[in-house]
């Protein structure tokens, strides 16, 4: 029998991510380990840097052939991404 205030495990790590304010990095960390799985193989292995600050994606592309295509994708990149993260976790991308 549960008490009134009694929680599930989901529910209360997720009420503490959002107490200590870690939830946005949880997300930024989960997109970034799922980099390959959202861009393809090919893409992740010629991606050189990868990080999100400020809703931004920054990324660094060892091809301009692939910037070029990604450039191209860009907000269907980020709406790939936000979907994945089920909120408003990236705005824009920013190739560096």
């Amino acid at each position: 029998m549960r008490k009134t205030n009694d929680k599930s495990l989901k529910e209360a790590i997720e009420q503490m991510m959002q107490v200590y304010k870690i939830k946005r990095k949880f997300d930024e960390t989960g997109i970034i380990a799922h980099w390959p799985e959202l861009v393809g193989k090919p893409v992740a292995n010629r991606t050189k840097e990868l990080f999100i600050h400020d809703k931004k994606l920054f990324l660094r592309l060892e091809s301009s052939v692939v910037k070029n295509e990604l450039m191209n994708m860009r907000s269907q990149i980020i709406q790939k991404i936000n979907e994945e993260a089920n909120s408003i976790l990236v705005e824009e991308i920013i190739f560096l």
